[in-house]
């Protein structure tokens, strides 16, 4: 076990890879010139690394031949941003351009969800230019086949919050964020799930969780939400009052939402289990003390398979799996802390020995 490591329980993890790097503006500064990206085992050493040129976001996936998906930072210069695709030895074989923003989604059909952004006028929130949220599916080939824009919705959003959600929304628009409104941090695809077939089973016309749509996160405004992929309306959002700078919300096999919830002004951070139909807390984890597990900004969390979860503490390069009852069992800082690096990670994932190792006999 490396220094990187301070606690694994092999008897309680879920054993496996984890893909995670540091966020880089220009890798340039580097002694190679490039950014890397590591995937370790449980011990914390690499078993493999990629090796990329651009600027970097910290969010990967890894594809199951073995090539790697990447987003450049969403500062990154106009030139080089967007999505690009590596092969086990860092060779680009695809480069869809456009000013990806934090985060993207694989679909079934191999098509890309992609969250980016656009600078436009949209009087119906303020004056002034607005940065909004841009989310479309590409296909392998960059063909665009479906596209949606934050500020044509506002509407739908007000009609999702009661009045004084609404009216934090607007407040913090008006006085916090006149220009980045939303700042969403989340494209992410519902899978099938439980809170699906209740709305089915109660007959609801228009299933808010249907496989298939979309999950958003209005960082701005402490909100996130869910997009029907057929009509573009956004159906249901929440969290004003009860969520502070949260990343990554997304829906578990079991219909609830798992997220990463910052506590960016209130000074601590909290994994939470919400059920969207009643909208109560199911499970939370929180430092003992509180203040003792914050990342005021990026983070996530991913369920694993054994129930457990596995946090990014992203400000601190933190990254542990942690049981339901709240037993860490498993525990890495990042050592990957190169020169030009800015000594954070956006977000890690675990991923199972079968999964891995097309890429890991790639390079036998």
């Amino acid at each position: 076990m490396t220094d990187a490591v301070s606690v694994h329980r092999p008897e309680t993890c879920f054993e496996g890879y984890t893909l995670l790097c540091e966020s880089y503006e220009d890798p340039s500064a580097n002694p190679d010139g490039t950014g890397k990206i590591h995937l370790v085992d449980m011990a914390g050493e690499p078993v493999h690394t990629w090796s990329v040129e651009t600027a970097l976001q910290s969010f990967c996936q890894l594809l199951p031949d073995g090539n790697l998906l990447y987003p450049t930072r969403d500062r990154s210069s106009i030139d080089e941003a967007g999505v690009r695709e590596l092969t086990p030895d860092s060779e680009v074989v695809r480069h869809y351009h456009c000013r990806v923003d934090h985060d993207l989604s694989v679909l079934a059909n191999d098509n890309l969800l992609v969250h980016t952004i656009t600078d436009r006028m949209i009087p119906a929130i303020g004056p002034g230019l607005k940065r909004d949220p841009y989310l479309l599916e590409v296909t392998p080939d960059g063909e665009l086949v479906w596209e949606w824009r934050g500020g044509d919705h506002f509407d739908d959003l007000e009609a999702c919050l009661d009045a004084d959600a609404w009216r934090y929304v607007r407040e913090r628009i008006d006085e916090e964020y006149p220009f980045d409104w939303a700042h969403n941090n989340t494209a992410q695809v519902i899978p099938h799930n439980e809170s699906y077939e209740a709305e089915v089973d109660r007959g609801v016309d228009h299933p808010r969780f249907a496989p298939g749509n979309v999950v958003f996160s209005y960082r701005s405004l402490d909100v996130i939400g869910v997009i029907d992929r057929e009509t573009g309306d956004i159906v249901w959002a929440w969290g004003p009052g009860e969520l502070d700078g949260q990343h990554l919300p997304h829906v578990l096999p079991n219909g609830n939402v798992l997220l990463f919830d910052n506590g960016t002004r209130r000074g601590y951070s909290r994994v939470l289990e919400l059920d969207p139909l009643t909208e109560t807390i199911e499970w939370a984890f929180t430092g003992s003390p509180t203040e003792s597990f914050f990342s005021e900004y990026i983070s996530g969390a991913q369920r694993l398979p054994n129930g457990n979860t596995l946090v990014c503490e992203g400000g601190s390069g933190h990254v542990f799996e942690v049981t339901p009852d709240g037993e860490v069992v498993w525990d890495f800082v990042s050592p990957f802390d190169e020169e030009a690096s800015l000594g954070s990670v956006y977000r890690a994932t675990r991923y199972p020995p079968e999964y891995v190792a097309p890429l890991l006999s790639a390079g036998e």
